[in-house]
């Protein structure tokens, strides 16, 4: 099963919204690349909910709950979305910080291609991450 990390700027979508909502449609993502993850999402696997620019830090655990539909905020009909809901927050959040310290994570899609807005999460990155928010993988 894949994992997955998607991102939000509190301000717009944050996790306490997303814990009030329980479940959201995920629009907006106009970038190629990030809308190719997201096509490849599968409904049940899980992703981390990352909140960037103000906070970066990974802060919950969301679960894919609808595949990709198309997305009714893309005017040129090319962009689609999944449904996500929410599964648990993180026992500690880790910041973007603690992640580019860490030299095993140095291959991560988060660091790597820091501007991408969903990113594919490898098991061990995964693993690693659960780690260090005191989850078990």
């Amino acid at each position: 099963m894949a994992h997955w990390l998607v991102k939000s700027e509190p301000s717009v979508y944050s996790w306490d919204q997303m814990v009030k909502d329980k479940r959201t449609f995920w629009s907006g993502v106009r970038n190629h690349q990030a809308a190719a993850n997201m096509k490849a999402m599968k409904k049940g696997e899980l992703a981390l909910f990352y909140h960037s620019n103000e906070g970066k830090e990974i802060v919950g655990i969301v679960r894919v709950a609808k595949e990709y539909y198309p997305d009714h905020t893309d005017e040129t009909g090319k962009f689609g979305m999944v449904d996500l809901e929410a599964v648990k927050p993180l026992k500690s959040a880790v910041t973007l910080t603690a992640i580019k310290e860490d030299a095993r994570l140095k291959d991560f899609g988060l660091v790597r291609q820091g501007r991408l807005s969903v990113v594919a999460v490898g098991d061990a990155h995964w693993a690693l991450l659960m780690k260090m928010a005191g989850e078990k993988a």
